[in-house]
């Protein structure tokens, strides 16, 4: 993406169908291949790596396994293993070594149903502190684990006894800026955003943004909180900044209408963090820039500090396909190249900016 570019182009670089049914794909860091992850049609799980050479897509590894896997991230893996950490419907976390996948480097059931969301920090060189995954479930529950601990999540983030359990269905770390602090946020289908603290163990913030909340992402995790967007069904999104938390107002926002159709995530750009990509239900891809205020808080009429909100600008839009895109992720060796995968025919397509 040059800076010079007032519009930048969205061109869909390489395209390939798959036999399977795909839900997410993740690049494998310092490579040109990336892992597609799905299932088979006879209900069985599918991780498959395919690599781009010479423009065109190759299917390099293709690994079977019991259960059909929902999401993965190599977010707590060291940049030496690459290992990548994955969730399936069975409600297992594991852990695999892509050099020798038969078996799972660490494996718990670490929900009672499907797990629909997964992140991590700490590897990769992104974070402070230990490597830790959270995961999110239909069960209602999102729970951090640490690869180091057997069996046992370091936090566990569920109702209290007689609550609704509302099905959680996307999770991210953030604010990972030092040894002590991580937050993760967390969107559920009845709307609701939850900020859970990880130094304190507790529910620093939450808010309803009135439709299922598909996606949630920092801008960094590896920063003081800055910016967090949350997609959700009917079309919208918000961006909320996370520098000024009013003690009864909360985080400023700004939404937008876009795609007319479910938004089901946002990716920020590696290279440029007020960069972030939206994915719809239509089968297009928007691209988006975040405009910071000339002052990002101001005192009420009581001298209690808020934020302010920024403004969005929309740089480009494309459409792929004809179905959803369910699942994008930026290259972060190569600036402004993405892979995303579609419900059209289960392809994977790589697009660059």
């Amino acid at each position: 993406m040059s800076s010079s570019l007032s519009k930048p182009q969205i061109i869909a670089h390489a395209h390939t169908g798959l036999n399977f049914t795909v839900f997410d794909c993740k690049w494998i860091p310092c490579s040109a291949k990336f892992v597609c992850l799905g299932n088979f049609p006879r209900g069985t799980g599918v991780i498959q790596i395919h690599e781009l050479q010479h423009g065109e897509v190759q299917l390099v590894k293709e690994l079977e396994k019991p259960k059909p896997i929902k999401c993965g991230t190599f977010g707590a893996s060291s940049l030496q293993t690459r290992h990548i950490a994955t969730g399936d419907f069975d409600g297992n976390l594991n852990i695999w070594n892509l050099e020798a996948a038969d078996v799972p480097v660490y494996s718990v059931k670490a929900h009672k149903e499907i797990v629909n969301s997964i992140d991590g920090v700490g590897g990769l060189g992104i974070g402070e502190g230990a490597p830790e995954i959270v995961t999110g479930s239909r069960d209602g529950t999102v729970k951090v684990w640490d690869p180091r601990q057997r069996d046992w999540p370091v936090a566990n983030m569920e109702p209290l006894e007689g609550e609704t359990r509302r099905d959680c269905w996307t999770v991210a770390f953030g604010h990972a800026f030092n040894q002590e602090d991580r937050c993760v946020c967390a969107g559920y289908d009845n709307g609701d955003v939850k900020l859970f603290d990880l130094r304190n163990m507790s529910l620093r913030w939450e808010t309803n943004i009135k439709n299922g909340v598909c996606c949630v992402e920092f801008d960094r995790k590896d920063i003081n909180m800055n910016k967090l967007v949350a997609t959700s069904l009917e079309g919208r999104f918000h961006v909320f900044d996370m520098r000024t938390q009013h003690p009864t107002k909360g985080f400023a926002s700004v939404s937008e209408k876009a795609h007319k159709s479910t938004i089901w995530q946002v990716r920020h750009l590696p290279q440029n963090r007020d960069v972030f990509m939206t994915t719809g239900g239509s089968g297009n891809l928007h691209l988006w820039k975040y405009e910071y205020p000339a002052q990002r808080s101001e005192k009420d009429c009581e001298g209690v500090a808020g934020g302010v909100a920024g403004s969005l600008s929309l740089l480009q839009n494309v459409t792929l396909s004809t179905q959803p895109i369910t699942s994008l992720d930026w290259s972060p060796d190569k600036q402004g190249l993405c892979v995303c995968s579609s419900f059209d025919s289960d392809s994977t397509i790589l697009t660059k900016i």
